[in-house]
């Protein structure tokens, strides 16, 4: 199987620009305020993001949703381990479609 020029160019020319994107984002790393009202801001961003992620899910989808988010929180509340919390609320939103659709 032979692939085209140009896609072998497009591919190189798409890692060239994620290599790029993540070699910039380490040498902004280094001067990122440690300390501060930006620091504290930024430190909120990670949150921010993941509720901007889910708040349209919760608010246009099913009951699915709201049980797996339920889930999320609670499992979040009694253990504070986030990688739980985000499994757990994966497997409720996969099970609760599948337990709703039949």
């Amino acid at each position: 199987m032979l692939t085209s020029p140009e896609a072998l160019l497009a591919i190189f020319g798409m890692a060239l620009v994620t290599l790029a994107i993540k070699a910039g984002g380490l040498l902004l790393a280094g001067r990122m305020p440690q300390a501060g009202f930006a620091a504290a801001w930024l430190k909120h961003i990670p949150g921010a993001v993941m509720a901007s992620l889910v708040a349209p899910a919760l608010v246009t989808g099913s009951a699915a949703e709201v049980i797996a988010a339920a889930a999320t929180a609670l499992i979040y509340a009694l253990t504070r381990n986030l990688f739980a919390a985000m499994a757990i609320g994966v497997a409720a939103v996969y099970l609760a479609r599948l337990a709703l659709a039949a």
